[in-house]
C-alpha cells in the first residue's frame, strides 16, 4: 500500500509541475506576444528581379492604389502554386480588360518554404512586372496568420482578398464575397452611387464559407480532419460566441478599412489566427458576411493530428491575453 501511495504521490506531483510549467510557458509567451500589434519592422521592399532595383513596400495605412489585392501565403508550395497563379492573374486580366478601372496585384508570402516556392514566385514577377506580382519572404516559417498578416499589411487594395496557394476555391467566386460587401454598404447608406468609390473606408468583411459542404466532407475527410473541423466550431463559440459557421475556409475578404483594424491587432500565427480575427471584428462591430463559395479538397494538405496541439495552444494564448487584459487592441485606426 505504501509503494502504490508513493506512486500515486509522484504521478500527482509530476502532473502537477507539469501543469504548473504549461500555465508558465502561456503567461510567458502571452506576455512575450503583448505588443505583437505594434508593427516596428523597418518598412520592407519589394524585389524587381527584371530591373534589379528595389520599390518601396507600402503599408496598410496609405491611401489604396489599386482596386483589389490578392494575398496567397505559401509554404513549400512549388508544385501547387503554379496552377493556383495560372488561374488567378488569367481571371484578373480578363477582368481587367472588360473593366478599365478595375486594378490588381497578387502578394505572394513565401513563408519561409525549403523547396523551389521562392523560385516559382519570382518566376511570376518577371513575367507579369512587380506593379502586378509581388513577393514577400519569409526567412523561416511562421505560420499561414503570420504570412497573411504581413501580406495585407503591405498592400494597396480597396479590397483585400486572402486565398490558399492550393487552389481549393475558384478565384472567380470572389465576385460573390465582392458583391456582398458593396451591397451591404450601400444598403446601410454608406455608399449613394454604383461605383465603389468609397468603399475602402468602410469596415466590412466577407468569409467564403464551406457549410453547405459539411456532410459531404464529414464523409469523405480523414478522422482527424473531421475532428479539427469539429473542434474549430467548439473553438469559436467559446472564444468568439456564435454567428459563423465555418471560419477557416481560407477565402476570406477586407475592406481596407476593415483590414487595417484587424491585422493591426492580430497576434496569433498559425491555426487559430482565423478565430481571433472573428473576435476582433466582433469588438470593433464589423459586420460579417458568411457566403457559400465553390471548394474541392486538394491533395498535399498540410493539416495533421499535431495541429491539434497547436489549435489549443493558440487558443489558451488568445483566452490568457485578452481576458486578463494582457492583450490590449490598439484602436489607431477606428
Amino acid at each position: 500500500m505504501e509503494i502504490w501511495k508513493m506512486m500515486i504521490e509522484s504521478v500527482l506531483m509530476i502532473g502537477l509541475v507539469i501543469v504548473l510549467g504549461l500555465l508558465a510557458a502561456i503567461v510567458v509567451e502571452t506576455f512575450r506576444r503583448r505588443f505583437h500589434n505594434v508593427y516596428l519592422e523597418a518598412r520592407l521592399v519589394f524585389e524587381d528581379p527584371n530591373s534589379l532595383k528595389k520599390v518601396e513596400c507600402p503599408y496598410i495605412d496609405d491611401p489604396a492604389k489599386k482596386y483589389i489585392s490578392l494575398i496567397i501565403p505559401a509554404f513549400n508550395e512549388e508544385r501547387r502554386l503554379p496552377a493556383t497563379l495560372n488561374e488567378t492573374i488569367n481571371y484578373l486580366q480578363q477582368r481587367s480588360k472588360k473593366d478599365q478601372s478595375f486594378s490588381y496585384e497578387v502578394i505572394i508570402v513565401d513563408d519561409g518554404s525549403k523547396d523551389g516556392t521562392k523560385r516559382v514566385a519570382f518566376d511570376y514577377v518577371r513575367k507579369y512586372k512587380v506593379d502586378n506580382v509581388r513577393v514577400i519572404l519569409q526567412r523561416k516559417n511562421q505560420g499561414k496568420g503570420e504570412a497573411i498578416r504581413k501580406g495585407m499589411l503591405h498592400s494597396r487594395g480597396k479590397l483585400l482578398l486572402m486565398l490558399d496557394a492550393d487552389g481549393a476555391t475558384k478565384v472567380d467566386d470572389l465576385e460573390k464575397l465582392e458583391n456582398q460587401i458593396l451591397a451591404l454598404a450601400k444598403a446601410k447608406g454608406q455608399m449613394t452611387s454604383d461605383s465603389s468609390e468609397g468603399i475602402a473606408d468602410i469596415p466590412i468583411v466577407a468569409f467564403g464559407s464551406r457549410a453547405h459542404l459539411e456532410k459531404k466532407a464529414l464523409a469523405t475527410r480523414k478522422w482527424y480532419r473531421n475532428f479539427l473541423m469539429k473542434g474549430f466550431h467548439l473553438v469559436v463559440l467559446l472564444a468568439a460566441g456564435p454567428g459563423v459557421r465555418d471560419t477557416q475556409c481560407g477565402f476570406k475578404m477586407f475592406t481596407r478599412a476593415a483590414a487595417r483594424k484587424l491585422f493591426t491587432n492580430l497576434r496569433l500565427k498559425r491555426w487559430c489566427f482565423d478565430v481571433e480575427l472573428v473576435y476582433l471584428c466582433k469588438y470593433f462591430q464589423i459586420p460579417i458576411i458568411e457566403i457559400s463559395v465553390n471548394w474541392s479538397e486538394i491533395p498535399g494538405s498540410k493539416v495533421s493530428p499535431l495541429s491539434i496541439l497547436n489549435i489549443l495552444w493558440e487558443l489558451a494564448l488568445m483566452s490568457m491575453g485578452y481576458r486578463t487584459g494582457i492583450w490590449s487592441i490598439s484602436t489607431r485606426a477606428s
